[in-house]
């Protein structure tokens, strides 16, 4: 077997006497597209949080292909997203991708940044606009974007379709399915059920601190005796 790309052995997170994650253990493989799915405060976003080291867990660790987390060289190897997604305001579109790719080390290609912010339906007039003229959408859009040019293995992103219109979820997740052909490795967030049944290879279900199910969105179906993945979700949580 190869290492995986996410390791999480018995993580354990509190918050006062608020168990929030409760010995949880999760392996997601290289080239795997892997959805994480839970209620509001199921503590998806505490998990992804202990992941990118922001948030220390209280017992446990976690692995980032062989590393632990707490080393700033594992950490190098993924590109990561927040639901609520916030560039400086006072940049433009431009100058917010100049600082990205300096801070990564990459020669600053427009040719590159605007075939990415076509593939994503985004005005190439926001290259000129300040970020605090943007919409949730827009400034999503640039997120994305701007993660999915970093070229990293590892794409960590915490509720992606967050402020999309119909027509931008539809190109994410064919810019999605182009990476997973290049085996770029995705572990998300989301709590759309049919976005994790269309992207996925494999799902969980987080609810009050544990993993309730670990599979793939059929298995689940089937686990729970459900025709449809929502049903089996809400038949998990029961």
């Amino acid at each position: 077997m190869s290492t995986p790309a996410l390791h999480f052995e018995q993580l354990s997170k509190a918050y006062g006497k608020s168990m929030v994650l409760n010995g949880l253990n999760l392996d997601v493989h290289p080239g795997e597209f892997f959805g994480l799915v839970g209620v509001n405060g199921a503590g998806k976003t505490t998990l992804i949080k202990c992941l990118m080291d922001f948030s220390e867990s209280d017992k446990g660790r976690i692995e980032i292909f062989g590393i632990s987390n707490r080393e700033h060289r594992a950490r190098a190897q993924l590109a990561f997203v927040p639901e609520h997604f916030s560039p400086p305001y006072y940049l433009t579109g431009r100058d917010f991708f100049r600082y990205m790719f300096r801070l990564r080390g990459q020669t600053y290609q427009p040719v590159l940044i605007e075939t990415m912010l076509q593939r994503l339906d985004l005005d190439l007039a926001v290259l000129t606009k300040p970020v605090r003229a943007y919409s949730k959408g827009m400034t999503q859009k640039i997120g994305l974007a701007a993660s999915f040019l970093s070229e990293r293995a590892l794409y960590v992103l915490d509720e992606p379709m967050s402020g999309l219109d119909p027509k931008a979820r539809a190109l994410l997740k064919s810019q999605l399915r182009s990476m997973k052909t290049q085996g770029r490795t995705l572990f998300f967030s989301s709590h759309a059920l049919s976005d994790v049944e269309e992207i996925c290879d494999r799902m969980a279900i987080l609810h009050q601190g544990s993993l309730r199910f670990v599979g793939t969105p059929s298995e689940c179906c089937q686990q729970y005796a459900a025709a449809s993945l929502e049903q089996a979700f809400m038949n998990c949580i029961a």
